[in-house]
């Protein structure tokens, strides 16, 4: 999101907001509704009061190493209610032993309506009594506790004892907990959390605890699923599959939980239920697995191949499923011009700017059936790429952008604004750390096609270091694309670090229309933000922040398809490969989605944007 003019328009907003037509708190009640504890959500969406202590995010949270199967795995969900106490940072020990005052439905964060908490806290407690099933310890078996995300710093304790530390707010962690398993009776799980949001130099991305114009409220505490599964001593902690360039393979390699010597990795690729391919060898080295009559994923054809992989070690077995699709992203020479090339042909990349926010969950959508509704949308609507907007998403998401068959720009959290100055060089190396934790995590993910470190420059402490984290990035993952910094021309540090595979910059209405280099490819990394709000649908007693504003549905209809005609009829022609529009939902105070917040009311008409954007594709895609 353009820093810099939405800080320029924010303090214009209300006033003329309401001058030009559009909708604001004062005009119309928001949509509202009860939830599980008797709070009304501010902003109500079609699945908020399906949201109950018994089916909090019921579904596998991981599918990517389901064991033994993504339709049967073998674990046990610890979302739903828990007790809770807010903390002051002051009391060293957690309250073992001790009943806690208040609950707190996991895994929605502290501040959203759907935890039932409603309010932030800087420190807090979280606390479960849990019954692990004789089943998960039998025959040796080890329990690990799993955590998708919590934000930013957490500490859990079983039975008294610590088990993890985990710092970082974007991404999983767990732990073997059988050393602190009583051997009978409720074990006592606490999670002890730190959230400064933008008190401290860490990554926060969008989050404010006094949100306005382009940053939104804060989503501190467990904010992602938290489950039990029976492993073996030694198990698959990951499995990563990476397409060959030839596009006939995957290297598929593996990280372990517990001692790895003397363990071996088999591994099957299934298509349609066939045997296609397979591989053995040492679990500690990449295998090459062939496979037989290639079968390329791409978002018209969103095909994934099923693996099912075995470790042995001595008579340990641990078995899982998984998956992934065969496709390359690339840099080449087209007609003269670098552009962007999907399994080896062109493709403009039309993404929409998606953040992530929801009304009721904040960071966490409030089902899973919600989770997807905004990657179906963005699909049907006719764009094939989605850029992720400065948040990691829990793991079900890239499931559904993986099996949709949308491609994603990742974003790394930025740094907390107005802190360029200020980094220590203890700040740098934990973002630096982080960034490499948050690849390693997704670096699995089919749908993954580029990686942000920087957007507009926020917590960029210098322009060489946009290109100090794309080097790191590509190291870390030669695979795909890296964007060194999405608006190289807004709006902290500005200025292009000439590193990375595409040159990327922001202009509202725009579309920015940048020349390939000799180097690198070409991208609009922000563009549109044309606003109307929709009386009844919008984030309560917040200012507008109106980056282009329409009258009416019919004026943002025809604005967009004139925006998006310019991709077609001059962007490509100049070499560009890819845009994103701002963006696919309206966000708190910003008003310039294609749907509201609320996710109630599609404001273009759906066949007239898709007719346009797949023009725009249709174009890109000739040599």
């Amino acid at each position: 999101m353009n820093g810099s003019f939405g800080v320029r328009r924010a303090c214009a907003c209300l006033g003329s907001a309401v001058a030009m037509g559009l909708a604001s708190a004062a005009m119309a009640a928001p949509d509202q509704a009860a939830t599980w504890s008797g709070k009304v959500a501010p902003l109500a969406t079609p699945w908020t009061a399906a949201v109950s202590p018994t089916n909090a995010w019921p579904d596998y949270p991981r599918p990517q190493l389901a064991r033994p199967s993504l339709e049967h795995p073998q674990w046990m969900n610890l979302d739903g209610l828990w007790q809770y106490a807010p903390g002051d940072g002051k009391t060293p020990p957690p309250p073992f032993g001790k009943t806690l005052a208040g609950k707190v439905l996991v895994p929605y964060p502290v501040e959203s309506v759907l935890s039932g908490v409603q309010k932030h806290s800087d420190y807090m407690f979280y606390r479960r009594l849990v019954e692990v099933p004789a089943a998960f310890t039998a025959h040796g078996r080890h329990v690990r506790l799993n955590f998708g995300a919590v934000d930013c710093e957490a500490t859990v304790y079983v039975n008294g004892r610590e088990m993890a530390r985990h710092a970082g707010g974007y991404t999983s962690f767990s732990a073997d907990i059988t050393p602190a398993l009583r051997a009978h009776g409720p074990q006592e799980i606490i999670v002890a959390v730190h959230a400064p949001v933008d008190g401290a130099h860490v990554m926060v991305g969008k989050q404010r605890l006094k949100p306005e114009g382009i940053f939104y409220t804060a989503a501190s505490g467990i904010w992602q699923p938290v489950w039990l599964e029976p492993v073996p001593a030694t198990s698959l902690a990951q499995l990563s599959f990476t397409p060959a360039r030839s596009l006939d393979a995957f290297t598929v390699t593996a990280r372990l939980h517990g001692r790895g010597q003397g363990a071996m990795l088999h591994v099957t690729a299934y298509a349609d239920g066939k045997a296609v391919g397979e591989a053995s060898g040492p679990a500690g080295q990449p295998l090459r697995l062939a496979i037989a009559h290639p079968h390329l994923w791409s978002p018209d054809d969103p095909f994934l191949y099923t693996f099912k992989a075995t470790l042995t070690q001595g008579d340990q077995r641990d078995e899982v499923t998984s998956y992934a699709g065969l496709r390359t992203i690339a840099v080449e020479k087209v007609g003269g011009k670098n552009r962007i090339v999907l399994n080896g042909k062109p493709t403009f990349l039309l993404a929409t700017l998606d953040q992530g926010y929801w009304p009721d969950g904040i960071y966490t959508a409030p089902t899973d059936a919600a989770l997807k509704f905004d990657i179906q949308k963005t699909k049907d609507l006719g764009f094939n790429t989605i850029r992720k907007h400065i948040k990691v998403e829990p793991a079900r998401w890239y499931y559904w952008a993986d099996r949709l068959g949308l491609m994603v720009w990742q974003d790394m959290p930025a740094l907390p604004t107005g802190s360029n100055d200020k980094l220590s060089a203890a700040d740098k190396a934990r973002f630096r750390a982080q960034v490499t934790a948050i690849v390693d995590q997704l670096k699995g993910e089919t749908s993954i096609i580029g990686w942000i470190p920087f957007n507009e420059g926020w917590g960029q402490w210098s322009i060489p270091a946009a290109a100090e984290l794309a080097a790191q990035i590509k190291r870390l993952d030669p695979s795909r694309l890296v964007d060194a910094r999405s608006g190289a021309n807004c709006c902290d540090t500005k200025g292009d670090p000439h590193a990375g595979d595409v040159i990327d910059v922001h202009d509202y209405q725009g579309p920015g229309l940048p020349s390939p280099d000799a180097t690198r490819a070409a991208i609009d990394g922000e563009h549109g933000g044309l606003t109307l709000g929709i009386p009844g649908h919008v984030w309560p007693n917040t200012p507008i922040n109106p980056y282009g504003a329409v009258k009416d549905r019919a004026a943002l209809n025809a604005g967009y398809v004139a925006n998006t005609a310019v991709l077609r009829d001059k962007g490509v022609p100049k070499g560009v490969s890819g845009s994103v529009y701002t963006q696919i939902t309206d966000v708190e105070g910003e008003h310039n989605g294609l749907f509201t917040y609320d996710r109630k009311v599609e404001k273009v008409d759906e066949a007239q944007v898709r007719a346009i954007n797949q023009a725009v594709i249709q174009a890109g895609a000739q040599p």
